[in-house]
């Protein structure tokens, strides 16, 4: 019988990147799994195989590749770059048309042969168990998702139920599909596509990306909560005020505005995915152990919690929509334009590059405490972090002192990755005075590292087997459910404000955050402060 248990080691496979001419590509799997090959972690007999429409020969992409992942890896040797690149190869063709397949079928043994994965013999014997392990990771539009899997499915790819049925599951050859986000537009979508997915992967076979949970700071919230009993007493409304889950970016969309974001908006590209992901990690109970389907249960628990909103009064109450104004920096990757005058936008749609949510958690744990959500373009700095916020002192024990801000714990998950927490302390003299210490943990500092690229160790997980770090599908139809009336709203969608470029987002979102609790305010930290 199979073990469901992850390998100590990646296995050897080749990897399918469908979209391979595309911009994730080029930026970040490639120089991924560069990094990852240096420092010796990849099988020798691993090979990629990009498959994108434009004509290309395996030689043409090696050189196309060079300068972005000497650009996006941290270190680049040139030697090391020749003997990487060799395990680099290209099929062209078009995804979605099945005369591709027949092709892609042949190649991937080819390349098993050629790499080690796999004999001649073996091949010509029995193609279907022979085949070498492959991962697909569709690194695609989402549009073309479905039709992808669909057409590895026709093909007889994927052999997941004879490979359960075989005597010696293990010796057979697994095929594994990474999906990114996003996975779907609404909670409609995202269960035709999860069907689509099941009706050719096992469940167990089907990875659906986040590169968030690739972070390192979003991995260690797990560490920092359940390995520490400092902190875990705390974590619940006994002593928490509420919780901020932020992740800002300076950058406007600039080119994707019209063929991406105008269809997209802060809400589904930003919280469905990415910021519900963090926040059932901070709000989860404790797993049974440390492993995916424990993990991953008590996530989608958490998420299951979430009040969902249908009342559109209560709607406007717990959200906020944003989207920036020009700005003076006539270099900037919008050229200084707001983005209601980008190329291409439909004004019509209204869509908001900035989102704020407030989240209310129906469990034993968390009832009474807010979770506020939110995500911008072109706001004052670059941050991703959760802030819990604790509550005062039931008792002001120093009266003669003026009222000081509560405890907080920062978890800055990038850039500066890193864990503070605020509290207070007597100033030194002869003066009774306090005033907020700050006990800093820098991550870079500490270990003398820096964060490594999410991407590669994601990717080394679905070698082995591993899923801790990928959302179930129910996670998916979950976070769905709880966005999808903020979305759809009508009222939000005619109520989008226009904020200032490098701010810190719309004054209606200070209005939400404070809403029947004036202490409340957002952490906005200057620009040279880390934590």
């Amino acid at each position: 019988m199979q073990s469901n248990q992850p390998k100590d080691r990646p296995d050897p496979c080749v990897l399918v990147i469908f979209g391979a001419s595309g911009d994730l590509t080029a930026r970040k799997l490639i120089p991924a799994l560069y990094e990852l090959d240096r420092e010796g972690r990849l099988p020798e007999e691993l090979c990629v195989l990009g498959v994108s429409r434009t004509e290309m020969s395996d030689e043409e992409w090696r050189r196309k590749l060079r300068p972005m992942t000497q650009e996006h890896a941290r270190e680049f040797d040139s030697e090391h770059w020749s003997w990487f690149s060799g395990r680099i190869h290209y099929q062209a063709g078009s995804a979605t048309e099945a005369d591709l397949y027949p092709v892609l079928a042949k190649r991937i043994n080819e390349l098993g042969v050629e790499h080690g994965l796999c004999t001649e013999e073996d091949v010509s014997a029995s193609p279907w168990i022979t085949q070498p392990n492959v991962l697909y990771y569709l690194a695609v539009s989402p549009t073309l998702l479905q039709p992808i899997v669909e057409r590895i499915g026709q093909a007889g790819l994927v052999y997941e139920g004879k490979r359960w049925c075989a005597v010696e599951p293990d010796e057979v050859p697994w095929q594994r599909v990474i999906v990114e986000k996003p996975l779907g537009t609404d909670a409609v979508s995202a269960a035709a596509l999860n069907a689509a997915v099941g009706r050719v992967f096992e469940e167990e076979a089907v990875y659906r990306i986040d590169h968030y949970l690739g972070k390192e700071l979003v991995q260690n919230l797990l560490v920092m909560r359940f390995a520490n009993t400092m902190f875990e007493p705390l974590w619940n409304n006994h002593h928490v005020d509420h919780v901020q889950v932020t992740a800002a970016e300076s950058v406007g969309v600039g080119k994707r505005a019209a063929n991406f974001y105008d269809n997209a908006g802060a809400t589904r590209d930003m919280i469905q995915s990415h910021l519900l992901q963090v926040m059932a990690l901070v709000a989860m109970e404790p797993p049974t152990s440390y492993d995916a389907v424990a993990i991953r249960r008590e996530k989608h628990k958490a998420l299951e919690s979430v009040r969902l909103v249908r009342n559109e009064a209560e709607i406007w109450r717990r959200a906020a929509f944003g989207v920036y104004g020009p700005s003076n920096n006539q270099s900037d990757d919008d050229g200084g334009m707001g983005y209601r005058d980008l190329a291409g936008v439909d004004n019509a749609i209204n869509i908001e590059t900035y989102s704020a949510l407030r989240l209310d958690i129906d469990n034993w744990r968390w009832a009474g405490v807010p979770f506020f959500l939110r995500s911008g373009k072109k706001m004052a700095r670059k941050l991703t972090e959760v802030v819990i916020q604790f509550k005062q002192p039931p008792a002001r024990i120093f009266k003669d002192v003026d009222q000081r801000p509560a405890n907080r714990l920062v978890i800055n998950i990038g850039p500066d990755e890193g864990v503070s927490m605020r509290f207070e302390a007597k100033v030194p003299g002869p003066e009774f005075r306090v005033e907020s210490v700050k006990a800093d943990f820098d991550y870079q500092y500490v270990f003398n590292a820096k964060a490594a690229e999410a991407y590669g160790p994601l990717m080394l997980d679905a070698m082995r087997g591993d899923q801790t770090q990928f959302k179930h599908r129910d996670e998916v139809a979950t976070a769905w459910d709880i966005v999808d009336p903020y979305i759809k709203s009508k009222g939000m969608r005619s109520a989008v404000a226009e904020y200032k470029a490098g701010s810190w987002g719309p004054a209606s979102a200070d209005q939400l955050i404070r809403d029947g609790a004036p202490h409340r305010r957002w952490h906005n930290p200057d620009k040279g402060e880390k934590r």
